[in-house]
């Protein structure tokens, strides 16, 4: 959410050609990814079966961005993988609890899951596969998805405080689109080189695969929850 988004120049008519070194950086990027992706599911499903409660907006933003600056210091060395892995499997653990709260309020609340995470199983390929393909340049979103996911936050936060549920769809809203934006962002700024740090681009991936399957499951609940 707050990941610094970078820009970079990109050559003219770099699109569909990959260079090796951004073949490299992508190829660990998507070995991570996949693996912080099961262990997060993992930490997830343990909270989920051991009834952990969820710990509160406070504590989990201030277990988010604590672990978020961590990887950012430790992100040039061997020990930024291990605060990866802390960051994602904290994120799941959390999120297990909201999880478990949807499959009891609604009594389609399975489908709602598996509705949420195929949508953005299909968003997360599609995107990717665009970005990796098209000759567009998508570099002038970066100024744009920082200040949009900025607002998106505080509109969040501002929502759970003041318990404004109109506003809370409108947030998931934003951040389903944000993160969308985010995906093909930085996809694209891997491919081209304007990032070379797979941890970094593991994070942003990580976190915008996250929050769009949040906000959809949010608005499937909202638009097809049955009680």
């Amino acid at each position: 959410m707050t990941e610094r988004i970078r820009t970079a120049s990109l050559p003219r008519g770099a699109g569909a050609e990959i260079d090796e070194s951004a073949r490299k950086v992508l190829r660990n990027t998507w070995n991570l990814l996949a693996m912080t992706l099961l262990f997060s599911a993992a930490m997830g499903y343990v909270a989920m079966t051991q009834g952990w409660p969820y710990p509160g907006v406070l504590l989990t933003l201030a277990g988010y961005f604590g672990l978020l600056f961590l990887t950012v210091a430790l992100r040039n060395s061997a020990w930024g993988l291990l605060s990866v892995f802390a960051l994602t499997g904290f994120m799941g653990a959390t999120f297990g609890p909201i999880v478990n709260s949807y499959l009891s309020a609604f009594s389609n609340g399975h489908e709602l899951v598996i509705a949420a995470f195929g949508a953005t199983a299909i968003a997360f390929v599609g995107l990717s596969a665009f970005a990796m393909t098209t000759r567009r340049d998508f570099s002038f979103l970066g100024p744009f998805l920082f200040v949009g996911i900025l607002v998106a936050f505080l509109a969040g936060l501002g929502a759970i405080f003041f318990e404004m549920s109109a506003l809370g769809l409108a947030v998931s809203v934003m951040f389903a689109v944000l993160m969308c934006g985010l995906i093909l962002y930085q996809t694209q700024q891997i491919v081209r080189g304007g990032e070379r740090n797979y941890i970094m681009a593991t994070v942003t991936l990580f976190v915008s695969i996250y929050n769009l399957f949040s906000s959809l499951l949010h608005l499937f609940g909202f638009l097809m929850g049955e009680d």
